[in-house]
């Protein structure tokens, strides 16, 4: 085992030929991921495998010794498969660990991000809990950078017996995703939206300017739970605030569930030895059995589209490739087997300006996240159409009264047609 406070020879531990896989969102152990960018040429042509990027560490000229793959398009990946030099494996979260372990994605080197030592004498996951430690399971060779500014949190016990071949030391600010600004539109979703989540509800909900309009929506509600693959600022909040107690739920009682932690040092502070954290892998967050026994449990997810028909197309824009099949069919699913779930698809009813209609008669691109079978609940800042249940005619109806105003002319004649 080798420790070092200097950069580390990569060299002396890749070859050519390796795939790569590195902690995603804020989580990202920059020095490695720095050092590995440095010395391509060194190593040689070599793959990597990445999460959601929030970094410009990746650039498109670095196609020159890496062939880049990840499970989505969210963040800095926009840009690099822009570039044609991303390529996307479909993929959802509840799958990763099994890609993993089947050998469908190659692993042979893993970088971890790690913190000092703890409460137990141990180090931790830190902000992230997802994956990468099934990857490191597997791997040939694991490095780990630890960061005397990462949060310690009550991860250690992933670690047991978990072999790391290297450590490289590091002292630097955590990536920081900041809260987006609430506009009228947001405000407005949320309002239609929180009409669905009641006292004792359990939240999932992905991080962006809607989930964290809906959230600041539920301050006066009691004996809320979070159980969610990705938390930030806002979910931080409830539970300062008392909204959240997770006092009902039916497993996880008295703890916030999450993979990933994806906000401001005010959001690494909070989870600072914080006993209440409940950080675990994807393989539990994600799981649609283990979603399927909290009662009251609420998804909220966001789309690019949907049709008339409700099904959702989360993941292109004008041929584009810019989210992921993520964690969202995940969610909807296991809300549809909870007790008294609910599914939620937020969205704005048009592009800016309204120039372009995001509820759509077709999906255009043919990409379909989510199926009109699992179709719960959609809302846009006109209103929510329950679709459960519903037939395809009167979903049309509903989809229609919650578009905007100027493109339901067009819609209907666009559904008349579908129908004729």
């Amino acid at each position: 085992m080798a420790e070092t406070n200097a950069a580390i020879d990569l060299s002396r531990w890749l070859r050519p030929g390796d795939t790569v896989w590195w902690n995603q969102c804020t989580a990202e152990p920059l020095t490695l991921t720095e050092a590995l960018v440095a010395q391509r040429q060194t190593i040689g042509r070599i793959s990597v495998f990445v999460g959601p990027t929030y970094t410009p560490t990746l650039q498109p000229e670095h196609s020159d010794y890496f062939d880049m793959l990840s499970y989505c398009g969210i963040g800095e990946n926009r840009r690099l498969i822009a570039a044609g030099v991303l390529e996307v494996i479909p993929s959802h979260c509840s799958q990763m660990h099994g890609l993993i372990q089947e050998g469908a994605i190659p692993v042979d080197v893993v970088f971890l991000h790690l913190s000092p030592e703890g409460p137990n004498g141990q180090r931790s996951l830190g902000i992230a809990n997802d994956y990468l430690v099934a990857a490191a399971k597997r791997a040939r060779v694991v490095i780990a950078e630890v960061n005397q500014q990462m949060p310690w949190t009550y991860t250690s016990d992933e670690l047991a017996g978990l072999r790391i071949d290297a450590f490289v030391h590091s002292d630097r600010a955590l990536v920081e995703l900041h809260p987006g600004r609430v506009q009228d539109t947001e405000e407005k979703i949320a309002q239609h939206a929180s009409a669905f989540i009641h006292d004792r509800s359990v939240l999932e909900m992905g991080v962006g300017v809607i989930p964290e309009a809906i959230l600041q929506s539920l301050k006066d509600r009691r004996d809320l739970g979070i159980h969610t693959g990705m938390l930030g600022d806002v979910g931080a909040d409830l539970v300062q605030c008392g909204a959240v107690t997770n006092a009902f739920k039916n497993i996880d009682r008295g703890l916030t569930t999450a993979g990933v932690l994806m906000g401001t040092r005010r959001l690494y502070e909070y989870a600072h030895k914080n006993r209440q954290l409940n950080l675990r892998p994807y393989s539990h967050t994600h799981a649609v059995s283990v979603i399927a026994q909290l009662d009251n449990f609420v998804a909220v997810n966001s789309a690019v589209e949907v049709d008339l028909t409700g099904q959702v197309n989360a993941e292109i824009v004008n041929g584009q490739y810019v989210g992921a099949t993520g964690g969202q069919v995940d969610f909807t699913r296991g809300a549809q087997l909870s007790k008294n779930g609910r599914s939620i698809v937020a969205l704005p009813s048009a592009t800016k300006n309204a120039q372009q209609s995001r509820i759509v008669a077709h999906i255009a691109s043919g990409n379909v996240t989510s199926l009109r079978t699992d179709a719960d609940v959609i809302v846009t800042e006109w209103g929510a159409a329950q679709l459960k249940g519903q037939t395809l005619k009167e979903r049309m109806r509903r989809m229609i009264a919650i578009a905007h105003p100027s493109h339901r002319e067009s819609l209907e004649r666009q559904a008349y047609e579908v129908q004729d």
